[in-house]
């Protein structure tokens, strides 16, 4: 262990404190002072429940164990803990240390997963002496900092890409240049879901990649977590849905509506979350995964969303969708500029892929070495 450095539990220098705040009950209330939850940002309350800046942790449900760092003069949703550290440890580098232990792995509950204070708790970090715990939050800051700005070029790129869009084709809305209007029925020979059954996973070696919801993101789909079926399962899948290179891939639940395109020859199944569209010869499918990512379309699936627990797009209403259908001309045109957008974005994507490689070098260095 490096000289004057210590090993400390979380709880010997930490405090926890707990929220009540609900989401449904503060919907009718506007101020000054935020309200955090999981996923960020909610809304602006008339009361505070932190008047210096602290840590929260998401103790409940979807991303358990994730770790921020909030400003004074604010509130957390009660999905969230107050976690404050004592005098002597700075704020950002226990952040830091709490993000090394990876908390989620304390989570319990099959349903709702959630985490105690009383476990995680228990768990041990290094501690620096003061000057090197700013130090190191200072090399840190500095480094995810980097990361956040890349990722916000991607956002810029995203937000050029639909520029772009609207300047050449407008909307279904907005369509100033009268350009034909057609439902996704007539711009798709096969407009079909995945497997309605769940399937059985075994590993990379034995078996045939399976795509769901989950693996599609916004005009890319996320091979990084992929999970596999048995080989005669993908046989019997094959029959109903083969997907090939140039279909489009959309979300029918969760984060409905996000499409992605194939741009791969390998083989893989599908889960019912994901409806396989296959174009018709004369589109370009590039300008289709835009198309229908736009956020006119978007508004057309919300309107048709069906089922009260988890949001689900029905086949039927996926295929009354309308989208702008401009000349193949102008849809490959659109496509060259975007191709240009896209290479950016690789290359950007892989600076931060690297920039995060230092990252967690340095992580491990100062919190598990």
């Amino acid at each position: 262990m490096k000289a004057g450095w210590e090993i400390k539990k979380v709880k010997d220098i930490c405090e926890k404190a707990s929220s009540n705040i609900a989401q449904n009950k503060i919907a009718e209330i506007d101020g000054d002072y935020p309200v955090y939850g999981a996923s960020g940002f909610v809304q602006n309350v008339d009361f505070f429940h932190r008047d210096t800046p602290y840590i929260g942790i998401v103790k409940d449900g979807a991303g358990v164990g994730r770790i921020n760092t909030y400003p004074a003069y604010s509130s957390l949703l009660g999905t969230l803990q107050y976690i404050l550290p004592k005098d002597g440890y700075l704020l950002e580098y226990v952040a830091y240390a709490l993000k090394s232990l990876d908390l989620s792995s304390f989570s319990s509950g099959a349903t709702i997963p959630h985490i105690y204070f009383k476990d995680y708790g228990e768990s041990t970090i290094l501690v620096a002496p003061l000057p090197e715990q700013e130090r190191i939050v200072s090399e840190l800051d500095l480094i995810s900092g980097v990361i956040e700005k890349k990722k916000q070029q991607l956002k810029e790129l995203d937000s050029l890409a639909q520029s772009i869009f609207y300047e050449m084709f407008g909307s279904v809305d907005d369509n100033f240049n009268n350009l034909k209007i057609a439902p996704l029925s007539d711009v798709f020979s096969v407009i079909k879901d995945g497997t309605h059954q769940t399937p059985q996973y075994v590993d990379e070696k034995n078996g045939v990649k399976f795509l769901s919801a989950k693996d599609v993101v916004s005009g890319v789909i996320d091979w990084s977590n992929i999970k596999y079926i048995p080989f005669d399962l993908h046989e019997e899948l094959h029959k109903r849905v083969a997907p090939k290179r140039n279909d489009i891939l959309l979300c029918k639940n969760g984060t409905y509506g996000i499409c992605s395109l194939v741009e791969t020859d390998e083989i893989f199944d599908i889960y019912v979350s994901l409806a396989l569209l296959r174009p018709n010869v004369g589109y370009i499918p590039k300008y289709l995964v835009y198309a229908i990512n736009n956020p006119i379309t978007k508004l057309q699936f919300d309107k048709s969303i069906k089922g009260i627990g988890v949001p689900n797009l029905h086949l039927g209403e996926i295929k009354k969708t309308m989208i702008i259908i401009p000349p193949f001309l102008l849809q490959q045109q659109f496509a060259e500029k975007i191709e240009v957008i896209e290479k950016q974005k690789e290359l950007i994507k892989q600076s931060i892929k690297e920039t995060e490689t230092l990252f967690n070098g340095r992580m491990e260095y100062y919190f598990n070495s």
